[in-house]
């Protein structure tokens, strides 16, 4: 008697999957290809255009070395000098804040508060800061440091308001990299005696450092190009101002808003600038890219 298992299985390859497989399978390909080249199509226009446009300004040496002190709307020369310090201060202060604090929160809602309701009640705080918009934080800070501290609009001020906006991005990046570290590594550790702290220091962050790094960076890039907390919480400065606890402090994105209210569009000198300040804060950010992904391969653990 012939059972099942005497019968000779028919191998299945993909060639013989039929023509319907096939054709799906290449249409599923030429439309995912279809969807990333329609995805990134409008930034290489963004880039092309902000290259193009802003490539005159930046080539100057002015520009790198002197701020727009004494300069009218429609008078040639100056530079961002001013704007791209306030810029880099800003975010310096703003990132000295926010990155202990998203990724510590992190870690202890993958190590230590998973399930736990302040666990869950960190996450849901977390997911409403995510959707607050920016001129919401602005407002919040000046209600709060202005209004009620009676604190002067400063640069320190504008940071604060960024921090709102960067720690929510931090904690989700960070904790996304260190749910994807194998718990493998970590039993191995605890099983060599190795205290939880302690794995958590020498095995999951260098573990999934590269990834911390790069979720750290797309916030600092965000923050960075704000224009709603410079307007409510501190004023455009064309002179340098190094000084982050009072007085008005130039910045890339005050200097492309204020460009704008000068004539940018319908006169040629502050529309080089508006470009110019706009190309700058691109380099500026690629620049902070480069740096800290160098950072976090030096220090991440070697592969033996």
């Amino acid at each position: 008697m012939t059972t099942l298992l005497d019968r000779p299985v028919k191998e299945r390859t993909f060639a013989g999957l039929g023509w319907r497989r096939r054709l799906a399978d290449r249409a599923a390909t030429v439309l995912v290809t279809a969807a990333m080249l329609a995805a990134l199509a409008p930034l290489v226009w963004v880039l092309y255009a902000v290259v193009t446009k802003g490539f005159h300004a930046i080539t100057n040496t002015t520009w790198w070395w002197h701020s727009q002190a004494g300069m009218t709307a429609f008078s040639a020369g100056g530079g961002a000098y001013h704007a791209i310090v306030g810029t880099v201060l800003q975010g310096l202060v703003c990132a000295a804040i926010s990155i202990p604090i998203g990724v510590f929160v992190a870690i202890y809602l993958v190590e230590y508060g998973a399930g736990t309701r302040l666990g869950k009640l960190t996450t849901f705080m977390v997911d409403i800061l995510t959707g607050v918009p920016s001129i919401v934080a602005a407002l919040f800070i000046y209600a709060l440091w202005v209004a009620t501290l009676g604190a002067e609009r400063s640069g320190l001020a504008v940071s604060l308001s960024l921090v709102l906006l960067m720690i929510p991005v931090i904690v989700r990046s960070a904790e996304e990299m260190l749910t994807v570290v194998p718990m493998d590594l970590r039993e191995a550790s605890y099983a060599l005696g190795v205290p939880k702290w302690k794995t958590i220091v020498r095995i999951v962050i260098p573990t999934s450092l590269s990834g911390i790094v790069t979720g750290i960076m797309l916030a600092l890039a965000r923050v960075m190009g704000e224009t709603a907390p410079l307007l409510v919480l501190v004023g455009y400065a064309k002179a340098m101002n190094f000084d982050m606890l009072s007085g008005f402090m130039g910045s890339l994105p005050g200097m492309m808003y204020d460009e704008t209210s000068a004539g940018a569009g319908t006169n040629v000198i502050p529309t080089d600038r508006m470009w110019g300040a706009g190309l700058t804060l691109i380099l500026l950010i690629g620049v902070l890219n480069v740096g800290a992904r160098l950072a976090a391969r030096l220090f991440a653990p070697k592969k033996v």
